[in-house]
């Protein structure tokens, strides 16, 4: 077990991985920037540590000071959340190097993962369903790239090996395009990652975004907790989620979910991690691998009774999956919404003062959050402040009870994105289930 651990994040899930630790003994660090002193996880950790000023290069993606605070407070380990630096291979092997415990995967896995192109690779080798592709990096051979968009067949995408987040695509609808999109999106991908790797994919024109959460504990054990669908975005940003995914057939459903734990016990894989695939006409296509914690994954943890936060540090500390995948049965279902400091029109980012904040309460209805009435949200990081999760018996309970919960939530002094969901939860096609990564965008006309 590890005995004491630093919290290299912030917001909700900081708070989230502390309330982890303190189940299972384990004393916290909570490192943090001068903008967040007053962090609700900063108050409740056993130490805390400044780091830097405001900006995230100075404090949270400073690795030499997220280090030297776990040097000086004598912590074992070091959990990275989500975001920041959460999938930085440099990140993790300097932590390793250092003498501490990465809490998630080996350095080795989170470089290949995060490289598209060994990703897919990987995945294919383990027998994980693949998007039709390149398979590999477009080279400078023109000739060798216009066949394989005509063996693909056209719309193609073309991604930067590096990318992530929406950005570095470029859908190419015809063979006059693609030499032009080609050198746009590695000049692109070159400036915005510092590697000009690109590759070329089947485009699916109207998929679903559905994807499967893993367990792993790095000495030959792995589970799934079923799947999620994260359809409804903007942006390519994920808004809401549910668990599990609506109208997939559980023989398809289990055949992907399996493929993805024999991948995990193929690359050796540790901790918690989320295999995302575009879903259409009933093939599941993989797209990319998240080398840990998701935003999404407390619909999951709804739907399982499974802490995923808990078995990351359980593993991270040599233990064994305690789970067999016969132990995982999925009751239920559950939603989340995402709730940002944002105008709910334009999206711009709206920090300032919460004067009055009143979260939601009742049977099946959970609240992961950082706020609190005199908080004032800071204008240097992602602006969600709050997930509203739900749990029913069924798809409808936990849809009515989300509509409820929402109704609920104050969060006055500043604007935020409820009015958005409180319309897409009583939205006729979402409460079919089953709509497109497009849907939302179409819906607000962008």
């Amino acid at each position: 077990m590890l005995k004491k651990v630093v919290i290299a994040n912030r917001g909700e899930i900081a708070l989230r991985i502390l309330r982890a630790c303190k189940e299972l003994g384990i004393k916290t660090v909570a490192v943090h920037s001068t903008a967040d002193r007053d962090l609700m996880h900063v108050r409740l950790a056993d130490e805390s540590v400044c780091i830097g000023p405001a900006p995230s290069p100075a404090s949270y993606l400073n690795i030499p000071a997220i280090i030297s605070a776990a040097e000086v407070t004598d912590a074992v380990g070091i959990h990275p959340g989500y975001g920041f630096l959460a999938e930085n291979a440099d990140f993790a092997e300097q932590v390793e190097k250092s003498g501490f415990v990465f809490i998630g995967p080996t350095p080795d896995i989170i470089r290949m993962m995060g490289d598209k192109v060994s990703a897919i690779k990987a995945m294919k080798k383990a027998g994980v369903p693949t998007v039709p592709g390149s398979d590999g990096p477009i080279t400078e051979d023109n000739d060798h790239t216009l066949a394989v968009a005509k063996r693909i067949g056209y719309p193609v995408i073309i991604k930067a090996a590096a990318g992530g987040g929406g950005r570095g695509m470029r859908v190419v609808h015809s063979e006059a395009a693609l030499l032009n999109a080609v050198y746009v999106t590695q000049s692109e991908a070159k400036a915005a990652f510092g590697d000009d790797t690109v590759y070329i994919e089947k485009f699916l024109e109207n998929p679903r975004h559905v994807e499967i959460q893993v367990l792993a504990d790095g000495q030959g054990n792995a589970i799934h907790l079923g799947d999620r669908d994260c359809s409804l975005q903007r942006r390519h940003q994920k808004v809401l989620e549910e668990a599990p995914a609506p109208g997939i057939p559980d023989e398809i459903r289990n055949q992907v979910a399996k493929s993805c734990v024999d991948a995990c016990i193929a690359i050796n894989y540790r901790g918690a991690g989320t295999f995302e695939f575009l879903y259409e006409n009933g093939q599941f296509f993989f797209i990319e691998m998240n080398t840990r914690i998701q935003v999404e994954h407390p619909v999951s943890e709804m739907v399982t009774g499974v802490d995923l936060i808990k078995q990351q540090l359980l593993v991270a500390g040599g233990e064994k999956l305690s789970i067999t995948q016969d132990d995982i049965k999925i009751k239920g279902h559950a939603f989340e919404c995402r709730i940002n400091a944002e105008d709910p029109k334009t999206f711009m980012p709206c920090p300032g003062l919460i004067k009055h904040y009143h979260p939601p309460g009742g049977l099946g209805v959970r609240v992961d959050s950082h706020l609190y009435s005199g908080y004032t949200v800071p204008p240097h990081y992602d602006s969600m402040i709050a997930k509203i999760i739900t749990w029913g018996d069924s798809r409808e309970i936990a849809l009515s009870r989300m509509r409820n919960a929402l109704d609920e939530l104050v969060v006055d002094g500043i604007r935020t994105n409820t009015e958005l969901h409180r319309d897409l939860v009583r939205d006729s096609a979402f409460r079919e289930g089953g709509v497109s990564i497009h849907y939302l965008e179409k819906k607000l006309k962008l």
